[in-house]
């Protein structure tokens, strides 16, 4: 187990120069604290593009296109893909430009969301419109509490479920809660996608399967592995408690490079606070997390937490596991805890019980 000491996840310091752009880029979005969006956009933009456009380039020779294969994966798939998802969820909770800027906020979902497999509004319906208000309840299509939550079978299950049905089901979600407006832009921006995928496959199948299909499967892949992780540690007595079905990684790289997304239970007691407010907010509301038994964890991150998970590495899970309010005495009492809180929960007896009282 490990102590709370100090965080060095990053929070806003307002820098001592700017440039030309710096000023421009700011009079144009809403909270200056997201210029570094701003330039993360422009390199995306003129990275990934450009590569796209060449494996599509009549009569390029094979070596070249294999080249830009290659080069078009790594940089989504490990320089961008983190980054950008968390842009998008910022940006999502947030809106990036000014009002009178405003149709520059369809860039990131229309433009380059399709480039890492996010269907246009796609992930804007189903994280604002349904995610965040059922807060991983049985109505939320990205439950997890029906599952056993060290287990990959259940992963599997729960992937499978989500990549077969759950466009289908968040749409039902939303005609069901009469948010039409919503229902039309994940409806719309998947057939976008999927009509975009089989028009662009008849002129070069290659190229589209790199550029558009390989990404979309693989972001699909994450962001249940993501959701996951996130909501693997549930109280069965108050799961929709956020401080009790979502868990904090603190002290990672991870939260450097993907804007605190690590701070997934602030997140969902303060959806729209700012990322770079998590680490200060969770020195302030310390109190709240010992109260009411939160799982943090220090120096790992979602995909670690998944990762040992699904090994069952409970072991690792606890040397990690970041002892606030001095609650444990010994790594074998955070082993139990923690295995306590990722069994299955029965949602129909619960519903039951809850109507019965």
């Amino acid at each position: 187990m490990k102590q709370l000491t100090h965080l060095t996840d990053p929070v806003y310091v307002k820098p001592d120069r700017e440039t030309v752009f710096d000023r421009l880029f700011k009079s144009m979005i809403r909270d200056e604290r997201d210029l570094p969006f701003v330039y993360l956009t422009l390199k995306i933009t003129f990275t990934l593009w450009p590569l796209a456009i060449l494996m599509y380039w009549p009569g390029v020779n094979n070596w070249l296109w294999w080249t830009a294969a290659i080069a078009y994966q790594f940089f989504n798939n490990i320089t961008f893909k983190g980054p950008f998802g968390l842009m998008l969820h910022c940006t999502s909770h947030r809106a990036f430009f000014e009002k009178k800027y405003g149709f520059l906020n369809n860039y990131l979902p229309w433009a380059i969301g399709p480039l890492f497999g996010q269907t246009p509004e796609s992930y804007y319906s189903h994280h604002i419109g349904m995610h965040h208000p059922e807060n991983n309840m049985p109505d939320d299509d990205s439950c997890t509490m029906m599952y056993q939550r060290d287990s990959f079978r259940g992963f599997l299950h729960y992937l499978w479920s989500f990549v077969t049905f759950g466009v289908y089901d968040t749409a039902k979600y939303h005609i069901r809660k009469k948010r039409s407006k919503l229902m039309v832009k994940l409806v719309r921006g998947e057939l976008f996608f999927i009509g975009a995928c089989v028009g662009l496959s008849f002129i070069n199948f290659p190229a589209t399967f790199v550029v558009f299909i390989l990404p979309f499967i693989i972001s699909r892949i994450i962001m249940m592995v993501g959701n996951w992780a996130q909501h693997a540690f549930i109280d069965a007595e108050d799961p929709d408690n956020s401080y009790k079905n979502s868990i904090t990684c603190i002290n990672t790289k991870y939260n450097h490079k993907c804007w605190n997304d690590g701070y997934h239970i602030s997140h969902h007691v303060k959806p729209s606070m700012h990322w770079t407010e998590h680490p200060v907010h969770f020195r302030k509301t310390l109190d709240e997390y010992i109260a009411n038994d939160a799982v943090v964890f220090d120096g790992i991150h979602f995909l670690h937490v998944w990762l040992w998970l699904m090994t069952k590495r409970y072991d690792l899970l606890a040397k990690h596991f970041v002892n606030i309010g001095d609650r444990f005495q010994s790594d074998a009492e955070i082993i139990s805890f923690l295995k306590q809180r990722t069994l299955r929960i029965n949602t129909v007896q619960r519903a039951a019980a809850v109507a019965a009282a």
